[in-house]
Parts: structure tokens; C-alpha cells; sequence
């Protein structure tokens, strides 16, 4: 018998494990509900079909399984967006679970307006950020949508809890999931990240396991890669010349990143809900990207607009973080990100080698870069060196005032 009956149709964000099959379970129990499963494949690297099969032996109907292959799109509209701004939280994270709630949130919807749902599904904790992400997305795409968080409101209080409810409800639970986790883990093409147990103390080093994504630097070889990657409109568009799509680039440049052990991150960080947490994350391609999309604009950019840029980055990385991709402070601040990449094109040379991304050259037809102006040779009237006194003066017209009043007191 259900306790609750408003809800007809639930679109469920179903990841095939031992936790998203309990909630599905939960929700037909719980609600006597239709439920629609939707999977996104983000990257992850884990084969999706056996979520499919799981979703098949949990009653669910072939029509209401949903397998999507969303690489292009994650990369290509959220991704590399994000990129163009040199996007940091708190000067270091690359945001790679951030960036991937709002399309998990945006196809969610979607699916929900096809089938009819009435209401959609996540199995985020109530103690992190990604509850957040999810429902502000949900809430901005279809406003009267209802929202069913299990984790806020079920009665299960322990893992014993959960195992004991898969197997009344004839859930399968693998061996290795019979006891806590070392650690959770989420990843998606652009990074993945750990936390939680063993990760706890923020004094603890991480234990060599964690790592999944890279090798480390130690361990990297001794003799460098040089790479160069191709810009257009400050999107990556090819590698050592080879035209790419843009999830064919990021995957290509997080082999070439785990080769090198580069993108490896252990960070201390402030979430949204208030309190710190500590996690392990590892952005291989991401860390590569950044570096060469930095050095392309360093020469296509105008210094204030590059300077702009630097200023508002921050407030735009506090946006993704805190789930705010569809807010219109965020679209503002994209336009204005974009209008800056008209002219960051060109090619940026980066050597690769034990953790460490160095950049060797860069150019582009673009350039603001004039070796008249930058030369201490004759420059030939392209900058007349006297009319620096002029400038300087009228720059300390007001340090000179203020210098005065100072010597008057």
C-alpha cells in the first residue's frame, strides 16, 4: 500500500548501482508510482547496459528506460563554456561534478515533459551540494515540477538499513557492497572526484588507491610529450592538427594528462550548504586545457578585457558551484565571456612532463603581440619613450596631492 498518491509518473536519475536500484525500489513502494528511469553517460567510463537490465528486473517497462549518450553535448555546452572563462572555485577546482548537474537536470526535465512525469527523482545526500544543483535546475526548467529527494526523506538510517531492504525487496547486492565504501566517487569526462571516509581527515594523505585517473608524477616518464593544441572562438578544436569534436579533444587530452600525471588536486573547499569538505579530484585533460587556453588568450586578448575577465571569473565560478547555470546573472556573465573569444584562435605549444603542464609557444593570426612596440632596439617611432614622463606625472598627480597633505600634518 502507498502512502502517498499525488504522485503518478517519476523520472528517476538512475545510475544502475546498489543505491539508485534502492530508491527506485523505494519509490514504487513508497509512492505507487510509474517510474522512469533516465542514465546519462557523461564519460564515465563504466558500461551503461547492465543499468538497463537492472532497471528491466526492477519492473520497469523498456519504454521507460532511458540511456543517453550526452559527451558531445556535456562538452561541448557546458564544458567548454565553462573553459572560456578559465573557470577555478577558489582558485583550484575545475568544477567537474559542478558542470555536469545542470545537463543531468536539463535532460531530466525533458524527459519528464515526454512521458508526462509528474514529478523527478535524485539520489543526492542532504548534506552536499549536488541536492542543490540538481533542484535549482529542475526548479528553473519546469517551475511546478515535484521533487522527490529519498535521502531527505526516507526512514533508512545506516548502510545495514539499505542492505536489509535490497534483500526483502530481492535486490541483488554485490559482495563488495555489503560494507561501507573506502570512499564515494563520481566522475564524468571531464575529472573525477573522491570523498568521504578515508579522505575525512584533512591530514591524512590519500592513499594511493584513490587515484584512478592518473599516474602519479613520480611514475610518469622521463622523457617530456610535447603537444600543440589548436583555439577557435577560445574553444579547443584540434590536437597536433588533427581536427577533433570536442569530447574526441577532452578524452584525448586526459590520455596524454594520466600519461603524464598531471591533474591530480587535493582540496579543502567550501560548499554551499556551509560546511567544508575534503576532496580528491583528478581533471587530467581539464588541467591541460586550461593552461593552453590561458596562454592563447595572453596574446589575443586586450590587457583590461583580460583583466575583466579575471575579476569576474570568481562570481562565475561561485555559480556552477552553487547550481546556478540557468540563473540569468550566469547567462549575463557567458555573453560576456563569449564576446571576449571572437579572436582567441590560433596554436598553443605545451610540453608535458611529470605533472607539470610548461608552455613553449604560442601563436596566432590574431596576435596583439608586436615585437615593433616590445623591442629594445630602434623601434622606429612605433613608441616614443619621452612620452612615458608625461604619463607617469599625470598618473601621480594624485599620490603627489596626497603625499602633501600628508607632510602638512
Amino acid at each position: 500500500m502507498s502512502k502517498n498518491t499525488d504522485i503518478k509518473k517519476v523520472v528517476l536519475a538512475y545510475s544502475g548501482g546498489l543505491d539508485t536500484s534502492i530508491i527506485l525500489k523505494w519509490l514504487q513502494n513508497t509512492y505507487g508510482c510509474e517510474v522512469v528511469t533516465f542514465t546519462a553517460d557523461l564519460g564515465q567510463g563504466e558500461e551503461l547496459e547492465p543499468a538497463r537490465k537492472k532497471a528491466q528486473m526492477l519492473g520497469i517497462k523498456e519504454e521507460n528506460i532511458y540511456i543517453d549518450d550526452l559527451r558531445e553535448e556535456f562538452v561541448r555546452d557546458f564544458v567548454f563554456p565553462m573553459f572560456r572563462a578559465n573557470t577555478l572555485y577558489e582558485g583550484v577546482y575545475l568544477l567537474g561534478t559542478s558542470i555536469a548537474r545542470p545537463l543531468i537536470a536539463k535532460r531530466q526535465i525533458e524527459i519528464a515533459k515526454e512521458t508526462g512525469a509528474d514529478a523527478v527523482c535524485h539520489g543526492a545526500t542532504g548534506k552536499g551540494n549536488d541536492q542543490v544543483r540538481f533542484e535549482l535546475g529542475y526548479y528553473a526548467l519546469k517551475p511546478d515540477i515535484k521533487i522527490i529527494a529519498p535521502w531527505r526523506d526516507w526512514e533508512f538510517k545506516s548502510r545495514t538499513d539499505l542492505i536489509e531492504y535490497a534483500e526483502k525487496n530481492q535486490i541483488p547486492v554485490p559482495r563488495d557492497k555489503r560494507g561501507e565504501a573506502p570512499f564515494s566517487v563520481d566522475a564524468n569526462l571531464l575529472h573525477s572526484s573522491s570523498e568521504g571516509k578515508v579522505l575525512e581527515d584533512p591530514n591524512d594523505t590519500p592513499p594511493p588507491y584513490v587515484y584512478m585517473r592518473t599516474i602519479s608524477p613520480e611514475e610518469a616518464p622521463d622523457t617530456p610529450t610535447v603537444i600543440e593544441i589548436g583555439f577557435e572562438k577560445g574553444d579547443a578544436v584540434s590536437i597536433n592538427g588533427k581536427k577533433m569534436s570536442p569530447a574526441t579533444i577532452l578524452a584525448t587530452l586526459n590520455d596524454y594528462g594520466r600519461d603524464n600525471g598531471i591533474g591530480r588536486l587535493d582540496l579543502v573547499e567550501n560548499r554551499f550548504v556551509g560546511m567544508k569538505s575534503r576532496g580528491v579530484y583528478e581533471t587530467p585533460g581539464g588541467t591541460i586545457l586550461l593552461t593552453a587556453h590561458r596562454a592563447m588568450e595572453s596574446i589575443t586578448l586586450d590587457r583590461d578585457a583580460a583583466h575583466l575577465k579575471d575579476q569576474i571569473m570568481p562570481r562565475y565560478a561561485e555559480l556552477i558551484y552553487y547550481g546556478f547555470w540557468f540563473a540569468p546573472e550566469r547567462e549575463m556573465l557567458q555573453a560576456l565571456i563569449d564576446k571576449s573569444q571572437e579572436h582567441v584562435e590560433g596554436t598553443v605549444r605545451l610540453k608535458l612532463y611529470k605533472g607539470n603542464v610548461i608552455v613553449e609557444g604560442r601563436e596566432s593570426a590574431q596576435s596583439l603581440y608586436s615585437d615593433e612596440l616590445v623591442t629594445f632596439e630602434d623601434d622606429r617611432g612605433a613608441y616614443d619613450q619621452k612620452d612615458a614622463e608625461g604619463f607617469i606625472r599625470l598618473n601621480a598627480l594624485r599620490l603627489r596631492t596626497l603625499g602633501k597633505r600628508r607632510d602638512r600634518v
